[in-house]
C-alpha cells in the first residue's frame, strides 16, 4: 500500500513548512481549501505532503499518512474490524478522490481512494 498523502497538523504550520523547505528542498504552494487549507509540496517519492494548522480547538497536532486503497469502503471495514475507531467516514474531496480517518493504537491513520 503506497502513501498517497501525508498530512502534518501543526500549531505553527508556516514554521514547519519553512523547516521542510530548508532541510528537504521542498517547495510549498498556497493553502488548498479542500485540504483544510494545507500548504502542499510534492515529495520526491511521489506522494503529496500537506501541512496545516488545526481546523478547530479540539484538533491536536498529528502526523497522518493516507494509504492509497482500491476500495475505501472495504478498507474502512477492515480497519474497524481490526479495532480501529472511525473518526471520519469516507468523504469525497471534489477532484481528489475519497478519504477516511480512523484511530488505532494511539495513532491516526488515513485511507485514500482515487
Amino acid at each position: 500500500m503506497p502513501i498517497h498523502y501525508l498530512e502534518i497538523v501543526a500549531t505553527d504550520a508556516d514554521a514547519v513548512c519553512s523547516a521542510y523547505a530548508a532541510t528537504a528542498s521542498l517547495e510549498f504552494g498556497e493553502p488548498v481549501a479542500e485540504l483544510g487549507n494545507a500548504r502542499t509540496a510534492r515529495v520526491e517519492q511521489g506522494y503529496l505532503l500537506g501541512v496545516r494548522a488545526p481546523m478547530h480547538d479540539a484538533e491536536e497536532p498529528a502526523t497522518r499518512p493516507y494509504w492509497l486503497v482500491d476500495d475505501i469502503e472495504s478498507a474502512v471495514a477492515a480497519a474497524v474490524n481490526a479495532g480501529g475507531e472511525l473518526a471520519l467516514p469516507p468523504m469525497e474531496i471534489p477532484g481528489r478522490g475519497m478519504c477516511a480517518i480512523y484511530f488505532l493504537g494511539g495513532a491516526q491513520h488515513g485511507l485514500w481512494q482515487l
